[in-house]
């Protein structure tokens, strides 16, 4: 890419925050053992194995950079990426933002093992459940991600939809294979189908695609 690239277009890194926070609880850890054990700690540290917490970082950054990957290519060229985005005074990031002549979509890629299911029961509020557990505040910080980006996105051209959906890697079962299904009006799936409904027909130029990615990558920089 020319130096002379428009501000925002660099897509940024699947999985970059998530890999960043696995080496960081790695030196942590051995800055601990270094300091409580000052002649052995190299020793100790070459025969102790990785904790698990470090393990799931690095697993869950390697499975975002496969999804981001086969999203894009299911996507094809008419759709661009940012990816791992910092939203503003949080800890929290959003992982995938597409650029469709649909429209804009945050994408919230997830790794759970275990059935995925839509849970309607005769009373109350139906439920997003993952392995028999309620997993409906996935939802909830979509609909968040995608309230914010709607603003961002509406102070340049309000004109332009903003879409949500989860996308879930080859370890969850019970969801189709070449469709979404919906929650709450967002989309759920695998790659396959994920990528069906962010490749569907629209009408907005690239032109004007072009200018809200260079806007919403300034309104949520590279995390």
């Amino acid at each position: 890419m020319s130096s002379q690239a428009p501000p925002g277009w660099e897509s940024g890194t699947p999985g970059a925050s998530a890999r960043r926070e696995a080496e960081r609880r790695r030196a942590n850890r051995e800055r601990r053992v270094r300091e409580r054990y000052p002649r052995i700690g190299g020793l100790i540290l070459a025969f102790q194995g990785t904790p698990t917490h470090e393990r799931n970082w690095h697993r869950g950054a390697e499975r975002e950079v496969r999804l981001a990957g086969l999203l894009r290519r299911r996507c094809g060229d008419s759709v661009s990426w940012l990816y791992d985005r910092r939203i503003p005074r949080s800890r929290a990031n959003i992982d995938m933002l597409a650029f469709a002549p649909n429209g804009v979509w945050v994408v919230d890629a997830k790794s759970y093992k275990g059935k995925v299911g839509v849970a309607k029961p005769l009373f109350g509020k139906a439920k997003l459940v993952i392995n028999g557990r309620d997993r409906s505040k996935l939802i909830d910080t979509l609909e968040w991600q995608v309230g914010l980006v709607q603003a961002a996105v509406g102070a340049l051209d309000p004109t332009v939809p903003v879409h949500g959906a989860l996308c879930f890697d080859e370890r969850a079962d019970g969801l189709p294979w070449f469709r979404a299904r919906e929650f709450r009006g967002y989309p759920i799936g695998h790659p396959r189908g994920i990528a069906k409904r962010v490749r569907s027909r629209g009408t907005i130029s690239a032109e004007r695609m072009s200018r809200v990615r260079v806007r919403l990558a300034a309104e949520f920089p590279e995390a």
